[in-house]
């Protein structure tokens, strides 16, 4: 029987979202014989239920999809909204009505670890109710941490854009003689994925970024201190990178020793100023100039930088949730794995979301080295295919052409 499909995003957007969110509008219109109108969720399962909802199938043109795929940030708009553990709850009730009432037989979220707990608990609570709606989860997330898959769409257009960014706070560091350090934020609350791309921005041994911190190994002050010492001693201009969620063994953020971190709607705590107080330190102990630099929402919203194989591999997985969906899946969210053999190939496939909502995947601690602040080269191996190409970018009077729900510009 023919029906009709319903998207929507969730979670902080990436260079690539809109990407996969073109992958299931485009593969949704290419099974006419099975899949009415394409509907998306104006910011997620929040506005959803609010009766935010339109019609992608009708409101987006040829033009406006190629402009869609190369737009940064969230099209349908996102939104960090729990659903309650309790099934028999009046918000699932609701939300099945709204189901009905499109006539929707498959949902896809694209989002990360909080996004795919809403996929596992529609899945369940369609299972309870006797409900046919496929559910499946489209990965997404610049923090890269979601199991089982081997990266996530976003991850590879963020890695790109902070090694480059770090590149280039590298060499605007080196043009003075005296001594100098420079602090780079980055993003990463539990895992250090997009902190250690910063390793990609060294020009050869020996190169700034000379320091990395990562949330995996236990902060020490002192520590800290004596290889900021070793490192002014090596050169006068130091690049030193640490991820926002780096902690000390007892596991306070670094970022809590000057004010105490606020709480997302998740429970999870609200990161900033590591580099701002890692400065004050460092000013204090060495009479140094010394800056710290934020990258801030810079590394999910280049779409300047974007990965050609990260914008691929999230139009893929988009096509990937709708052509499993039409196949019977539900309750699972789309992976990729490396295929065997010479080169770089993805393999895409299934995973039980109950595998994946609410975990988190952390860096490799194998791939960090014994002192604990640099990256082996094991992770080049691994990064350097999710960063490669430029994607081809529709231009205007020298600046990309973006889409909103507002028109193109």
């Amino acid at each position: 029987m023919r029906k009709n499909i319903l998207v929507g995003q969730s979670g902080g957007p990436t260079a690539v979202i809109n990407a996969s969110l073109y992958g299931v509008i485009t593969e949704g219109g290419s099974h006419p014989e099975q899949i009415g109108a394409v509907y998306g969720m104006v910011n997620g399962i929040e506005g959803f239920l609010s009766g935010h909802c339109m019609n992608l199938s009708e409101s987006l043109n040829s033009e406006d999809l190629l402009l869609l795929k190369q737009t940064p940030a969230a099209y349908l708009g996102s939104c960090r909204y729990k659903l309650p553990n309790n099934m028999d709850a009046p918000v699932y009730g609701l939300l099945f009505e709204k189901f009905a009432s499109l006539d929707i037989g498959a949902c896809f979220y694209i989002g990360g670890n909080d996004s795919m707990d809403t996929v596992d608990k529609l899945s369940r609570c369609a299972r309870l109710r006797h409900e046919t709606i496929s559910f499946i989860g489209v990965p997404k997330t610049i923090d890269n941490d979601l199991p089982v898959t081997d990266h996530t769409p976003g991850y590879g257009s963020a890695a790109k854009y902070v090694a480059s960014t770090v590149r280039e706070i590298c060499l605007d560091a080196s043009v003075y003689q005296q001594p100098a350090v420079t602090i780079v934020e980055l993003m990463g609350r539990h895992a250090g994925w997009v902190t250690a791309a910063s390793v990609l921005a060294r020009r050869h041994v020996g190169d700034n970024p000379l320091l990395i911190y990562m949330p995996e190994v236990p902060f020490s002050m002192e520590r800290f201190f004596d290889d900021v010492k070793k490192a002014l001693d090596r050169q006068p201009n130091v690049v030193i990178c640490v991820s926002e969620g780096i902690r000390d063994k007892s596991g306070k953020f670094i970022c809590e020793y000057s004010n105490e971190a606020q709480l997302d709607t998740f429970g999870h705590k609200m990161l900033t100023g590591s580099a701002k107080i890692l400065e004050s330190y460092v000013r204090n102990r060495f009479q140094v100039k010394v800056r710290s630099v934020e990258l801030n929402v810079n590394q999910r919203c280049s779409s300047l930088l974007a990965s050609a194989a990260d914008v691929e591999e999230a139009v893929l997985s988009g096509r990937t949730a709708v052509k499993q969906s039409l196949n019977g899946a539900t309750g699972c969210m789309v992976s990729c794995s490396r295929a065997d053999g010479p080169g770089y190939r993805l393999e895409f496939g299934l995973t039980d979301v109950g595998n994946v909502c609410n975990k988190e995947k952390g860096f490799p601690v194998e791939w960090i080295t014994p002192c604990g602040t640099d990256i082996s080269p094991a992770f080049h191996e691994y990064a350097l295919p999710l960063i490669a190409g430029e994607p081809e970018r529709i231009m205007e009077n020298g600046l990309p052409r973006y889409i909103s729900r507002a028109g193109a510009c």
